[in-house]
């Protein structure tokens, strides 16, 4: 009899700890991070990211997605199918407010920004014996300007509109980096131009594999674009094989942003962990380097999500 009641007891102490423990528990979240193609810089910032959120959010799961890029982040996050996203300031504007020349019928109003992160450069390279050294030089040529509808692409149109030029007077190919580099590569194309941060993966192959020469973007040319979103940049010297020189250019903000249906505490500690561990991103991409706490909230283009506003608050960057 005693033994039937101690086990009766165990029994039911059992029980209420196992509720213990599914009361307390917290049900884990699934965190998607939507990049770019797998040659590009977003994806390995994109990795860090998901590397950093596993380390310290203990009840989220994070993984990375290959996409193509900013259009398709912006659409993605719109339709709820990720949380958290890195783009081109300019491109994510006209999602926001539904730039139909761009392609988007309608404005994307569930876009929040996550952080004022790192620019991109337009890089325009050439194989040398294209004879392309100018911009007026690529009429004629054939030429990759990215994934179709893209923001490198939109960064190519509006570039080429900005020097009085347009894809008619070109032979045009619309391919992201690693399907361009492979092109020029077998001499099947003349340029491409790809918009991304500097170093990128796909550049240093082509620049280790043949003579290659980068483009400039000339200031005025930058100037005649008339979108703030648009500046003035240089490639530094010796940031690929052979490029011996500074290459004038433009340079675009790229964001981390996020939908406004993701929770504040969830945007608050992805937030506060990526700026608390930018080392670690450093090591995924060097292009992080240039990421800063203090530029963060700044010159974004879309409202602020509340968990990120909330994390800058408590750093003294919003009064």
């Amino acid at each position: 009899m005693k033994s039937s009641i101690r086990n009766t007891l165990t029994a039911l102490a059992l029980g209420a700890t196992l509720f213990g423990v599914a009361a307390c528990s917290k049900p884990q979240q699934n965190v998607t991070v939507l990049t770019g193609g797998t040659s590009g810089i977003y994806y390995p910032i994109g990795v860090g990211i998901t590397q950093i959120i596993d380390k310290n959010m203990p009840d989220v799961r994070s993984s990375v997605q290959a996409t193509k890029a900013t259009v398709e982040n912006v659409n993605l996050i719109e339709a709820g199918r990720g949380e958290v996203a890195i783009g081109l300031a300019d491109t994510v504007d006209d999602a926001y407010k539904g730039n139909k020349e761009i392609g988007f019928d309608k404005p994307l109003t569930k876009l929040r920004a996550i952080a004022n992160a790192y620019p991109n450069y337009v890089q325009i390279v050439a194989r040398a014996d294209s004879g392309i050294k100018t911009l007026a030089d690529l009429k004629g040529k054939r030429i990759s300007v990215g994934a179709p509808k893209s923001g490198t692409e939109v960064n190519a149109r509006t570039i080429f509109r900005g020097a009085g030029m347009s894809y008619d007077d070109m032979t045009v190919e619309f391919l992201p980096y690693a399907e361009s580099v492979e092109l020029m590569k077998n001499r099947q194309l003349d340029a491409t131009l790809q918009s991304s941060g500097l170093g990128m993966a796909a550049y240093r192959d082509l620049a280790a594999t043949l003579p290659i020469v980068f483009v400039p973007v000339p200031e005025d040319v930058v100037k005649a674009i008339g979108n703030t979103a648009y500046q003035p940049g240089t490639i530094p010297a010796n940031t690929y094989d052979g490029q011996t020189e500074d290459v004038p250019t433009v340079k675009i903000p790229n964001l981390f942003f996020t939908s406004a249906d993701v929770p504040e505490d969830t945007v608050y500690q992805i937030t506060k962990n990526i700026f608390e561990h930018l080392d670690q991103l450093v090591t995924a991409h060097a292009a992080a380097k240039v990421i800063t706490l203090e530029n963060a909230p700044k010159g974004l283009p879309i409202p602020l999500h509340p968990g990120a506003e909330k994390y800058y608050r408590e750093k003294g960057l919003i009064k």
